[in-house]
């Protein structure tokens, strides 16, 4: 047997309204049509649910076993249908974030405790990974990626200004070594490289020059597919690093890295965040958002697209 809803909600309306013409008052419907729904759903039972008489309406036997049930299913339904209505309007629920390491600790790390504090309702959720993924397939609402990397179908919007490339070491090392004056002497060097966790490829070292940009193949002793592990690396003087100028600003200043080639740096595109959308009024997302802007610097306002 199909299930007769509508017939249902009438049954129901009955039982909590205690009459027919009330019935139809809260479900704005005729009384006659309460009428002919509830002989149509006992037709369909073979069997009354209520004993009419001029005055009074009660339940038969069979009327009190379907409102043992018919009534919590539509309160569980009610609430279904609200939290579907206000579902990602709140400014509570769970929020899905595909993040690469690089960018949890360059955008999230020191502002994601404010932001629980402000909205201790909304759960995040932190993918970890560089892999370009697809938001909606793996069942996360955005996605952080360098700004020429967004599918055209997204909207992004910008978190930071276009970064820098740096050449990172330990001052011990250099002193140890010596600074290399141009890129290609890096291949006399112990750089230390990463690799992306989702291709399995080495990340390259780009460098700019009198004719463009060219490539540097680095060689050394040590490979992680984690970029804080890199720069941690060089930090301990293990050897040279290739990273965004932004992402170690602190060890910089704090002379525990200095920066070598800075006359062959490049720029990189900045931070954006994407998300289809649908999801451009989802509280819980915007409001993520609207923190990291006023946390992190943004070009022009930070405009979507």
């Amino acid at each position: 047997m199909r299930l007769p809803l509508s017939t249902l909600e009438v049954f129901d309306a009955i039982v909590r309204e205690g009459s027919m013409r009330a019935a139809a008052q809260a479900l704005g419907i005729k009384r006659s049509t309460v009428s002919h729904q509830l002989k149509s759903l006992e037709d369909q039972l073979g069997a009354a649910l209520f004993v009419r008489t001029t005055r009074s309406i009660s339940l038969t036997e069979a009327g009190r076993a379907l409102a043992r049930t018919s009534g919590p299913a539509f309160e569980q339904l009610a609430d279904g249908l609200e939290s579907a209505r206000t579902a990602g309007h709140a400014a509570r629920g769970t929020l899905k974030l595909a993040i690469p390491e690089f960018a949890y600790h360059l955008l999230l790390s020191k502002h994601l405790a404010a932001f629980q504090k402000l909205y201790p309702e909304i759960e995040v959720e932190l993918s970890l990974t560089d892999a370009l993924s697809d938001i909606l397939k793996e069942g996360l609402h955005a996605g952080f990626r360098l700004g020429g990397l967004i599918a055209q179908d997204m909207v992004a919007i910008s978190l930071t200004d276009p970064m820098t490339s740096a050449v990172v070491a330990s001052p011990a090392y250099l002193e140890e070594h010596g600074i290399p004056e141009h890129p290609t002497e890096l291949l006399a060097h112990n750089c230390l490289r990463y690799r992306f966790q989702s291709s399995g490829q080495l990340a390259p070292w780009t460098f700019s020059g009198a004719e463009g940009d060219y490539p540097v193949v680095a060689s050394g002793s040590l490979i992680a597919n984690s970029l804080p592990v890199t720069i941690e690396m060089a930090a301990q003087g293990l050897g040279i690093a290739y990273t965004f100028r932004e992402y170690c600003t602190d060890l910089l200043d704090r002379e525990e890295l200095k920066e070598i080639l800075t006359e062959h740096r490049i720029t990189m595109p900045g931070v954006n965040i994407y998300f289809p959308q649908e999801y451009r009024s989802m509280t819980p997302l915007r409001l993520f958002i609207q923190h990291l802007q006023q946390s992190v610097i943004v070009p022009g306002g930070g405009h979507g697209r």
